[in-house]
């Protein structure tokens, strides 16, 4: 099999879908390709990387902590999603960490080459827009959700959002979600977490899988 070129892995990225050959030849001289481990940082919060970051393969999450390291994890990011653009756009340090879950591949985008495809191409900067709409959007849900439900609709929320459609059988969870991942996505403690998972599965709202894998009755599993 041959290997991707850059160009050819740009194409991949919904952001740069409406850049003409030209631009995308420019443009896959100037980002460079990174690899990271499994539980390295992409992004600091606190700190300023001067880059946009664009995910090609692999998953990270994104996390907010506390002076106390307490964490709180915000999103799951994947192939195609980006960070690094609010910190460039208003020139100040990283408000969430990203680290990545498994091996992860990245584009870096420099600041200047960022702010250079914002002017030449409006497909980007609207991508750019629909991006940050849609965290403020998923940043209201996680603030509705936090004051408004009890831990059990929390718990079902986050199970909901994770889980993918798979035709007749209903929902699944294929990636592992450990008790204390999931505790700090609702901001419970992980006992907490336990006990309404057992509820849960009791009742018939969940089906644990031995590959780690979660069966989700989506009828039944409603948040409060």
């Amino acid at each position: 099999m041959a290997m991707l070129t850059t160009s050819d892995l740009l194409r991949r990225v919904p952001i740069f879908s409406g850049l003409t050959a030209s631009q995308m030849s420019h443009l896959s001289k100037t980002v460079v390709k990174q690899r990271f481990k499994r539980g390295e940082l992409i992004i600091e919060q606190g700190r300023i990387s001067g880059a946009l970051f664009i995910i090609l393969s692999g998953r990270a999450r994104v996390i907010m902590s506390d002076r106390c390291a307490k964490e709180v994890i915000l999103n799951t990011l994947g192939q195609g999603d980006y960070i690094g653009e609010m910190s460039l756009i208003d020139g100040k340090a990283h408000s969430a960490s990203v680290k990545t879950e498994v091996q992860t591949d990245v584009l870096v985008l420099s600041h200047a080459e960022f702010v250079r495809c914002l002017a030449e191409n409006q497909t980007i900067a609207v991508w750019i827009m629909k991006g940050l709409v849609q965290r403020l959007r998923q940043s209201s849900d996680k603030v509705i959700s936090l004051a408004l439900m009890d831990v059990y609709g929390r718990v079902a929320k986050v199970l909901m959002d994770a889980a993918q459609p798979r035709g007749d059988q209903g929902l699944l969870i294929c990636d592992k979600m450990t008790r204390q991942d999931i505790a700090k996505m609702v901001g419970a403690s992980r006992e907490m977490v336990s006990r309404v998972m057992r509820d849960f599965e009791d009742q018939g709202f969940i089906n644990p899988q031995e590959d780690g894998s979660i069966e989700l009755n989506e009828r039944r599993l409603i948040p409060r």
